[in-house]
């Protein structure tokens, strides 16, 4: 058990659509994910609340040094000391420790920071020796790939704000005279909120102020940190469904890949099949199908060597009664004798022509049916066609007469008009072959039938009735066997294979339809004669 177990196993981690299925899985979770995380960096709501905050701290700074630190005579300017002045006194209520403010000169000129004037000491720690190169290196590029699957959630001024330095934010505020907002990546990478104003007293600018935020990433983290069950979760629920799909897919494609191999194998020998019938899905469907497929493979293969046993019975019949005769042949002496034994040589060659013909056709007519395409036939044409032909040949020799009963109207299939033209003439070259002299064959055609076939369509039925002893009711059923030859007395012997309603049987049920024999009664209620009875689906116009 231990060893089924653990190759079932090793099946399941080596099937290939297993893999496929971890892969979607795989691929699904990682866009999630992505997905997630570009959803939580690029909250515009978090960011414009951040930049409107920002702007109303940076304002309150221009207006202040607008007032106490901008001289008017003889040109507008910022004075430096004072514009520090300023700074340091607001930084320590308006300037929390996450954000920055920096003011600038009409030249773009670092004057104040308020980092600076708290005395604050940025430190990052350098790389140790030989490793700065390759670790920024990877870094770099790290960044880069993740930056450019970021843009794609970014509008075309969020990218260009990101690529901006502080110093470009400060000229276009001076050289333009507005408010410069956006996003932008420190050189350390992290992301910084940032807001230009220009100081300008009444129209010139004589400088700016800069406020940034340096907790953009922080908020980030923790919003990613807040999402990381929902992933784990996600992952494990992801992980639980490919493992249940590897087993309820591939592994029942696997075993019946299995059974498939099993059978080509075993030489036409019949094998156990799956057929999953507690699965009610698709993969049932296949198991069920290739089961029917298989098995309908094994019958087929066991009526070819039936047939095949059939035909060389029949054969051995004529070729050893032609045998005899032919060894008998130069040891007769009288005339009549020889005749008798040439005429026994000359039947049975007939017979044994006749034979091999009928079992050609047999063995063609499938193929002639899987090749030919399918047309409107109307029933009751064929069927007075034949009776005409008939009527001016074959049934006048032994006066029997053939005709098709009521009055002519279309009755419509779908189907191959040469097979189907071809039961109505064996069911009619039977019924006169077991008819008595000056009988007669009647053919009758019922435009719709009150029987249904699977579907719900309608029936056509086609019935040909004769006046001969009818048949054993213990042979209503093997009548359409092949070589069943029972003949009526008085019947010349091998004028019939034995494979004309076999072949009318086999066509009709090509064509949806079905055959049936029964003994037609009279009114005393014995056997008047034979019937038989051929139903087929009507043509839908």
């Amino acid at each position: 058990m231990t060893g089924q177990l653990r190759a079932q196993s090793w099946t399941l981690l080596t099937s290939r659509i297993g893999w496929k299925i971890a892969a979607f899985h795989i691929l699904a979770l990682v866009v999630l994910i992505a997905g997630i995380f570009v959803i939580a960096e690029n909250r515009r709501g978090l960011v414009q609340a951040k930049m409107d905050s920002l702007s109303a701290q940076a304002t309150l700074i221009a207006n202040v040094l607008i007032e106490t630190a901008v001289e008017t005579a003889p040109e507008p300017q910022l004075e430096a000391e004072a514009a520090r002045t300023v700074l340091q006194r607001l930084s320590r209520v308006y300037v929390p420790e996450e954000t920055r403010a920096l003011i600038y000169n009409q030249e773009a000129q670092l004057v104040a920071d308020s980092r600076l004037i708290a005395g604050t000491v940025e430190v990052e720690p350098l790389p140790r020796a030989g490793e700065a190169g390759l670790g920024q290196e990877a870094r770099s590029f790290v960044q880069t790939v993740w930056t450019s699957f970021q843009n794609l959630n970014r509008s075309r001024e969020e990218r260009a704000a990101l690529s901006r330095t502080a110093l470009d934010d400060v000229r276009m505020a001076i050289e333009e005279g507005r408010i410069v907002r956006g996003v932008r990546r420190a050189p350390s990478g992290e992301q910084v909120v940032s807001v230009t104003l220009p100081i300008q007293p009444i129209q010139a600018v004589v400088g700016a102020v800069t406020f940034e935020s340096y907790d953009l990433d922080l908020l980030v983290a923790a919003e990613r940190r807040a999402i990381l069950p929902y992933i784990v979760a996600a992952t494990l629920v992801m992980l639980v469904s490919a493992l249940a799909l590897t087993i309820q897919v591939a592994w029942p494609i696997r075993r019946l890949a299995d059974n498939a191999r099993e059978v080509r194998l075993a030489g036409g020998r019949r094998i156990p099949l799956i057929r999953l019938p507690e699965r009610r899905d698709e993969i049932g469907d296949l198991g069920r199908a290739f089961a029917d497929m298989t098995t309908a493979l094994y019958d087929r293969l066991d009526a070819i060597e039936r047939f095949a046993a059939d035909v060389s019975h029949e054969i051995k019949n004529p070729l050893t009664s032609i045998r005899s005769a032919a060894e008998v042949l130069p040891k007769a002496r009288d005339e009549l004798r020889r005749d008798r034994l040439i005429e026994v040589i000359q039947h049975d060659v007939k017979r044994l022509d006749r034979l091999i013909t009928d079992i050609s056709n047999a063995s063609r007519l499938d193929a002639e049916l899987a090749r030919d395409d399918l047309a409107l036939v109307d029933l009751d044409r064929l069927a007075r066609d034949l009776a005409r032909t008939y009527q001016s040949e074959r049934s006048n020799q032994r006066g029997v007469t053939v005709e098709v009963t009521g009055e002519s109207r279309p009755v419509l299939v779908r189907a191959h008009e040469g097979p189907i033209s071809r039961v109505l003439f064996n069911l009619v070259d039977n019924a006169i072959t077991f008819s008595p002299e000056g009988g007669q064959v009647r053919l009758t055609l019922v435009p719709s039938a009150h029987a249904r076939i699977q579907g719900g369509r309608s029936l056509a039925r086609l019935i040909v009735d004769d006046d001969g002893p009818g048949i054993p009711p213990a042979n209503l059923d093997t009548v359409f066997d092949r070589f069943y030859t029972q003949r009526p007395e008085g019947a010349a012997f091998g004028n019939h294979s034995g494979l004309g309603l076999s072949i009318c049987k086999q066509i009709v049920e090509a064509h949806g339809g079905r055959i049936r024999a029964e003994n037609r009664p009279d009114r005393d209620g014995e056997v008047a004669g034979a019937r038989f009875i051929v139903e087929l689906p009507r043509a839908e116009r």
